[in-house]
């Protein structure tokens, strides 16, 4: 497996492209990797033969380990690839097969002590659990593996009185996480973690599949929601200074730097500046300690010709100036649309802005992308009829307005600060200096 990021460290095989026994040349594509939400492909590093695959398809695999034994042509075979490949092979098949043959002692030893499974039809089942407790090792992994808390207490346990281990938590992902999606019974103990037990109509209809991304999306929303209690603040903001100023300069800003000039670097330069005056909302939280993170790295939600969403970041965003930013925002935007993001362009975001006004939405309540503690959302700018004060008092004129909303983690964020920090963005999008060079 390949290293397709700095921060990458394992990835999912999405298909091979060849089976056993084909040949290839050097450089075609083997197979398909997924990181997070990008998709990637391996190729291969000679010309050969693919003699056997060690991981099939949506296995996960950490970044270094073999994945398949290739047979160099006779062409390339003098050179050293040849040597490391065989030799690495060798010796992962019998670590491979020693591994393969723990997994499965284990999995016969392995006592299941606090849990209860009923098999209600083929491909159905429902858990309950006596989970009650979990250590703050056990919600460190869980918030690493997006496992939410009534998955956790779908587990089995097997330490003392019902406890969950971090070995347990561990063999459950191995496992495949079958209890993921199984839904709830009644429990005898009162005092048990309860699940609801609802049912609902679902209604008949067409039934569509939730392709990969949906389903990662769906996991890191549901985690958020159940990681982090969400509060929202609303400010609105008078954007007419800065509208006038981009619509008088687009197309010079275009002729010089060869960049398109949307709000959106505009919007960057200027909650980077409102996260400088306020440190704190540009943090994370890990276990009882808060993480103020020392890049501003932003984060700005868009959506996919899919219909997906996806958050390509802007590194840095505090250091640069609005030509690179525009040139930065650009570039994100196009690799999304075109599905050509890499790892690395998704990763490291210490604050999100979504900009739901792009849908015309008025307003949004955003999920928090986590481990981030606040996401703001800026809805659609439009002219209104607003009291303005002037020289000769208060007047009526139409005015640019937008709402902006943040949702802020209120475990560790308050409502000053999360507030003073929402209208600090707005202050310095009503501030905006009409007389800027480009």
């Amino acid at each position: 497996m390949p290293k397709m990021g700095e921060s990458i460290t394992e990835g999912t095989i999405i298909n091979w492209l060849i089976s056993e026994g084909d040949s290839f040349d050097e450089g075609d594509i083997i197979l398909e990797v997924a990181t997070d939400k990008v998709d990637n492909e391996v190729p291969a590093p000679a010309a050969g033969t693919l003699v056997k695959t060690l991981f099939q398809a949506k296995d996960v695999v950490p970044v270094g380990e073999v994945m398949a034994i290739l047979e160099v042509s006779e062409e390339t075979k003098t050179s050293k690839k040849h040597d490391v490949i065989q030799s690495t092979s060798t010796s992962l098949s019998t670590s491979l097969g020693e591994e393969s043959q723990k997994k499965k002692s284990l999995k016969k030893k392995r006592p299941v002590t606090s849990s209860v499974v009923e098999m209600s039809q083929p491909n159905s089942f429902s858990v309950s659990n006596s989970n009650t407790f979990f250590s703050p090792l056990i919600i460190k992994i869980a918030k690493e593996h997006h496992i939410s808390f009534e998955e956790l207490a779908r587990i089995p346990a097997t330490g003392h009185e019902g406890r969950l281990r971090k070995s347990d938590v561990f063999q459950y992902i191995e496992e495949g996480r079958p209890y993921k999606f199984a839904q709830p019974v009644a429990q005898q103990d009162p005092t048990a973690y309860r699940i609801p037990q609802l049912k609902f109509d679902k209604g008949k209809g067409k039934v569509i599949e939730m392709d990969r991304m949906r389903q990662m999306i769906a996991d890191h929303m549901v985690y958020s929601k159940h990681t982090s209690p969400h509060v929202t603040a609303y400010v609105e903001a008078d954007l007419t200074n800065m509208v006038n100023w981009r619509n008088a300069n687009k197309k010079a800003f275009q002729e010089k730097y060869g960049e398109r000039l949307t709000f959106t670097p505009l919007f960057v330069e200027a909650v980077a500046k409102a996260v400088k005056d306020f440190p704190n909302i540009n943090a994370s939280v890990d276990g009882n300690n808060i993480i103020v993170k020392d890049d501003i790295n932003i984060g700005m939600a868009t959506a996919l010709p899919s219909g997906n969403l996806i958050v390509p970041v802007v590194k840095n965003a505090d250091t640069k100036d609005l030509k690179t930013l525009a040139a930065n925002v650009n570039e994100l935007a196009g690799k999304a649309r075109d599905n050509k993001l890499a790892g690395d362009d998704i990763k490291g975001s210490t604050f999100t802005i979504s900009n739901v006004g792009t849908f015309g939405s008025v307003m949004g309540t955003p999920i928090i992308n986590q481990p981030e503690v606040a996401i703001l959302a800026l809805g659609i700018i439009k002219k209104r009829p607003e009291v303005i004060e002037t020289e000769n008092g208060d007047e009526i004129a139409i005015r640019s307005m937008m709402y902006l909303s943040l949702s802020f983690d209120h475990r560790v964020v308050d409502g000053f600060l999360g507030g003073s920090f929402v209208r600090r963005v707005a202050d310095y999008f009503e501030q905006f200096d009409t007389n800027r060079k480009i």
